[in-house]
């Protein structure tokens, strides 16, 4: 075995520590970049925000012409959501939602959807240098959840999202269609508390097990 020193890069990910500020951060900037040239985007015009609201996808939008089916079959979809799917996992749960409404067309290429996920990379270009940033004495457990009320035009059922932070730290963050049609708004947030309660209950006792209460 050989002792080669604090890890400074591992999965992707750049780890670097600042030992007087107690702070440690991840990021996945050189990540991205590779992630942009790869998909020739590098030059491509950034945006403010991960997906634009005038992006309304669903299965019944359809191809228009036969140049339009050839181009497609082309397109490397699946292995752009791959891609971004990794950052979304690894540091950069703002992509989150984003990359939940995108992965439902893995298997129906439209030329409207290939437009979506081609938004998220120009978002994560204005913003290649964001970072998970740990440290502090601080341990309190906080929670922030979000429901896409019939975020899903294909069956009308709604998304859950949450993000826990420990100390102001994000440590997990979720996005997922709910598993039922809820009839009404109350019902929604019903169903996505109790799926952030669960998620809760997991790390206080996970917490305990460390011997931070």
């Amino acid at each position: 075995m050989k002792d080669l020193g604090a890890v400074k890069q591992i999965l992707g990910m750049r780890i670097t520590r600042d030992k007087k500020n107690h702070k440690l951060t991840l990021s996945q900037s050189e990540y991205i970049e590779k992630l942009l040239k790869r998909f020739n985007m590098q030059n491509a015009k950034p945006v403010s925000i991960p997906l634009a609201s005038h992006f309304k996808l669903s299965k019944d939008v359809c191809h228009k012409t036969e140049e339009e089916m050839a181009h497609m079959s082309k397109v490397q979809y699946a292995s752009a959501v791959g891609s971004l799917m990794y950052a979304m996992v690894c540091t950069r749960l703002d992509i989150a939602h984003e990359m939940g409404v995108v992965s439902r067309y893995m298997n129906s290429l439209e030329k409207e959807y290939w437009m979506a996920v081609k938004w998220i990379p120009r978002y994560l270009r204005g913003t290649t240098n964001q970072t998970l940033c740990f440290g502090g004495s601080n341990i309190s457990l906080q929670e922030y959840a979000a429901v896409d009320m019939e975020g899903d035009l294909n069956n009308r059922r709604s998304a859950t999202g949450y993000v826990f932070t420990i100390g102001g730290t994000t440590v997990s963050w979720f996005s997922k269609i709910q598993s039922v049609v809820a009839l009404s708004t109350i019902e929604v947030e019903y169903v996505a508390s109790t799926e952030v309660s669960k998620e809760m209950i997991w790390l206080k006792k996970f917490l305990d097990e460390l011997g931070k209460k």
